[in-house]
């Protein structure tokens, strides 16, 4: 089975988890370093979903732009918390649009407080999903 998505994103939230957060105040960069890692982190969180989801014969998660993903994720109980996930997909929409320092600010400790814990909870669904299915297959044989 394929878990690459699975593993990138782990790797992703590893770096992200480790994150220095005290170091944000001191340079821009580490700021500019957390938003960039939370958005690659995002990004891999809902592909892993999606793969998932239809490795478990979801059919709906066959296509679908990350908020249709998550909805169905609720949906199914892969994620117990859509508010913070729709957060998190609204805020990855405008880290474009991020220009003041306070938006900035935000978003970190949206990242820190929130966010991470939220990926975290996916990390163990996902892991467990995956350890399901390959039961699953085992039995088959």
């Amino acid at each position: 089975m394929n878990m690459k998505k699975f593993e990138n994103f782990s790797n992703c939230l590893n770096v992200l988890k480790n994150a220095d957060f005290e170091k944000i105040n001191e340079e821009d960069i580490y700021r500019t370093g957390i938003i960039g890692q939370f958005n690659m982190t995002f990004e891999l969180a809902w592909k892993a979903l999606q793969v998932v989801l239809r490795l478990h014969g979801v059919e709906a998660a066959e296509t679908g732009s990350p908020r249709d993903i998550l909805q169905i994720a609720y949906k199914f109980h892969f994620i117990n918390d859509p508010t913070v996930w729709l957060t998190m997909l609204k805020k990855r929409n405008i880290i474009a649009h991020v220009y003041s320092e306070d938006e900035a600010d935000e978003l970190i400790l949206l990242i820190r407080d929130s966010f991470i814990n939220a990926f975290v909870a996916l990390e163990k669904t996902l892991k467990a999903k995956f350890e399901e299915l390959e039961t699953q297959d085992n039995k088959l044989f």
